[in-house]
């Protein structure tokens, strides 16, 4: 009888236990979710080149020793995307964005350069989470474009955080690993991009290789120190003589200048900067003339175009102005005779006008009117 008593006890207390499960762990086709790690069923979010390198060490992932993913499919952006066809390419499954149907497909997320924020009801269908790969040591610069504002700002150093998604807002997730980078010496953002695309593919997989416990200790973004990075457009490319130093036209160029031509404007025409070469130091045979912001001089043994900002002067090789000229065909065929005056006053044909400036003395002259 005593016996009897007990079994039934046992049989009760299992039978609650089994009613007491969450529903998601005993759903026909979803994986437990346990503390043993990979290897992970994952879902990519990726679109540029930059997400590529680290989808390109995920897909390989898969046949290494370490067995970090169990199986790899791609969520990426219309068009052709460097993601869809690497994806395309490696015969792994894409889908569109928003994917339709992801309930207990997947154990993990991860998102690269991907650019659309995902709700709160997809990033709740993954038990590990969605992870982030974001160039910078969050929270400074926070946004799209964090590698063009390292360079444009001038940060000595820079890095890779991996972040977990959360809703509403981009980058603001706890920190589950981070590594610092050194920023190289005059290098341009396409090269930083590239260096920081390999480490963040690297240290993505390592956060992989222990996730339960990187995610037991997560910490919380520090609210000091947060900036933004907005995404680059054309009205950066834009240059004030009049304030910005030899410096920072140098960081803007190497930041922005391969994508979007620095700019000026020239007798009311808007002049695109090619082939920038840094600062450059000048003697002026007339010194009579008087020097301002914007002022020209053709260095005739380089084949340099000179202009002076705010302290010094910058140059470039070529000019785009109906067509591409060299510094000595502009020259030539526009400056000569009024570079050649010997006045001692800057004549408007021999000075480059930032457009903010432009604008300013355009409403000064219609509001005299």
């Amino acid at each position: 009888m005593w016996q009897d008593k007990s079994l039934n006890m046992l049989t009760h207390f299992l039978s609650c236990c089994i009613t007491l499960q969450p529903v998601w762990r005993r759903r026909p086709g979803c994986r437990f979710m346990s503390s043993s790690g990979p290897p992970w069923r994952l879902l990519f979010f990726g679109s540029d080149q930059f997400a590529v390198e680290s989808l390109k060490l995920l897909t390989s992932s898969r046949s290494s020793s370490e067995r970090i993913v169990e199986s790899l499919e791609v969520v990426t952006l219309s068009g052709d995307v460097p993601v869809k066809r690497f994806a395309q390419q490696n015969q792994l499954p894409v889908h569109s964005w928003p994917p339709d149907n992801v309930d207990g497909q997947f154990d993990v997320g991860v998102v690269v350069s991907f650019g659309c924020l995902l709700h709160e009801r997809l990033i709740n269908k993954f038990p590990y989470g969605i992870l982030n790969v974001h160039p910078s040591l969050l929270p400074r610069w926070r946004g799209p474009a964090p590698i063009f504002h390292t360079i444009m700002h001038g940060d000595t150093a820079t890095g890779v955080t991996i972040i977990q998604i959360r809703p509403h807002r981009f980058d603001v997730g706890p920190i589950l690993h981070q590594e610092l980078h050194q920023v190289p010496e005059n290098c341009t953002a396409e090269e930083l991009g590239a260096a920081l695309a390999t480490k963040g593919a690297h240290l993505l997989i390592d956060t992989l290789m222990t996730l339960p416990e990187r995610l037991a200790h997560k910490r919380e973004q520090k609210q000091t120190g947060a900036t933004f990075a907005p995404k680059i457009n054309a009205s950066m490319s834009w240059i004030v003589w009049e304030e910005q130093t030899c410096d920072q036209i140098d960081r803007l160029y190497r930041a922005i200048g391969s994508r979007i031509p620095l700019k000026t404007t020239w007798m009311g025409r808007t002049i695109k900067l090619l082939d920038f070469v840094g600062k450059c130091h000048i003697s002026l045979l007339d010194q009579r003339r008087k020097l301002v912001p914007g002022s020209l001089s053709y260095q005739k043994e380089s084949n340099t175009l000179a202009v002076c900002c705010k302290d010094g002067w910058v140059g470039f090789k070529a000019v785009l102005l109906k067509k591409r000229l060299t510094a000595a065909d502009f020259f030539n065929g526009y400056l000569h005779q009024t570079v050649q005056k010997k006045t001692p006053y800057q004549t408007t044909e021999a000075l480059f006008v930032s457009r903010k400036q432009a604008t300013e003395e355009h409403q000064m002259s219609t509001s005299t009117l």
